[in-house]
């Protein structure tokens, strides 16, 4: 099967949209839990830590500082949703054959959620215990708030009646390092796909 050339950026739009709206209706339900940040984008590649503290001069007050980041991990064939393919011999007999379907398409896709953290004061002091735990509540209450979003929202925004297969993965905890402390998530999802076009311009098995 060939890839929508939009395939995969739309797959990414999605997943931002979704996370970010999940954070905004969480500050709305839960006290002192903060909301998305105004630095949300796709990123390419390795997420860089460019900063987690207020990005925003004003933050508006329906965001929040942090970071926010998606940025898709890789892109694979998976017969047996969502586990990948494995051998040379087993991939370049599928989708060439008239009597072998091609097998489906995944793309793997990495959230990236940090906030600030406490760190030593002036005069060389650790954050307090009550620091870390406010810091700690807010970390969990995001953990669970993204793995939701992807779980709840992020199938429902193909615009089709059985809308998208996903698979929510791995969710750890990134930091505490360089005052960020965070999350990442991992999300498979099949891809759309079409037939390869043929030299006429129509599409072949």
């Amino acid at each position: 099967m060939a890839l929508m050339l939009d395939g995969v950026q739309e797959m990414a739009q999605d997943v931002l949209a979704c996370v970010c709206a999940a954070l905004q209706d969480a500050a709305a339900q839960v006290d002192g839990q903060p909301g998305c940040p105004c630095r949300s984008c796709l990123v390419p590649g390795l997420v860089s830590w460019n900063s987690c503290d207020d990005p925003c001069t004003p933050v508006p007050a329906e965001q929040a500082g942090g970071q926010l980041s998606v940025s898709v991990a890789r892109l694979y064939q998976s017969t047996d949703f969502p586990t990948p393919d494995r051998g040379p011999a087993r991939a370049a007999a599928r989708g060439r054959s008239a009597c072998v379907p091609p097998a489906p398409l995944a793309v793997e896709l990495l959230v990236t959620l940090l906030r600030c953290a406490p760190t030593m004061d002036e005069g060389g002091c650790p954050p307090s215990c009550d620091e870390r735990g406010d810091v700690a509540r807010i970390l969990h209450t995001d953990m669970a708030v993204v793995y939701n979003a992807l779980l709840c929202c992020l199938p429902a925004t193909s615009g089709r009646r059985r809308g998208r297969v996903v698979f929510v993965g791995e969710s750890k905890t990134v930091g505490a390092q360089g005052g960020c402390v965070g999350l990442e998530q991992r999300v498979t999802v099949a891809l759309r796909a079409c037939l390869c076009p043929d030299e006429t311009g129509g599409g072949t098995p």
